[in-house]
């Protein structure tokens, strides 16, 4: 399995987190396949392949942008946005700082994990916030000065049985 998962990765190809187990480590981290971490940089560049002769694709030139890590080979990382596309991108550009992508209008900030608590701000469609700790239903965030709860299956950047304290 770690052969196959090697060369599919190495070649670009898509492997759908079904077909890896739930204990699928990164060779190289030694973390697990696939996760969310964030951009670090202003800007990005996410190429073809895993190294700097690989032609770049695409630029992400937002800081805190959330994305899945769903690939290592030596210093890159293969990485999927909340669109589907996925490329290269080197390590020293990715962040362990949680974010995620409010996939919602509108979205509800909750002060506390309950629909009859107050509602501190609404959050628009793609306003990236800072993630806090989650339960199965619900994740506490930090987006332009507000914090608050928000329902988790309206949020891109944390898996659905993620638990976070």
């Amino acid at each position: 399995m770690k052969a196959q998962l090697f060369l599919a990765v190495f070649c670009g190809l898509f492997l759908s987190t079904a077909a890896l187990s739930e204990e699928e480590r990164g060779r190289e981290t030694n973390l697990p396949i696939p996760r969310f971490v964030s951009i670090k940089a202003a800007e990005a560049n996410v190429r073809r392949g895993p190294g700097l002769t690989h032609r770049i694709d695409w630029v992400f030139k937002r800081r805190d942008m959330p994305v899945e890590v769903i690939g290592e080979y030596e210093h890159w990382r293969r990485v999927r946005d909340r669109d589907g596309a996925s490329g290269w991108v080197h390590y020293s550009l990715l962040s362990g700082n949680r974010t995620v992508i409010v996939d919602e209008d509108l979205l509800d900030l909750y002060a506390r994990p309950d629909d009859t608590s107050p509602i501190k701000a609404r959050l628009e469609t793609g306003v990236i916030a800072h993630l806090g700790e989650c339960n199965p239903d619900w994740c506490k965030l930090d987006a332009g000065g507000y914090r608050g709860w928000a329902h988790k299956d309206h949020l891109w950047g944390v898996a659905r049985d993620e638990i976070r304290e």
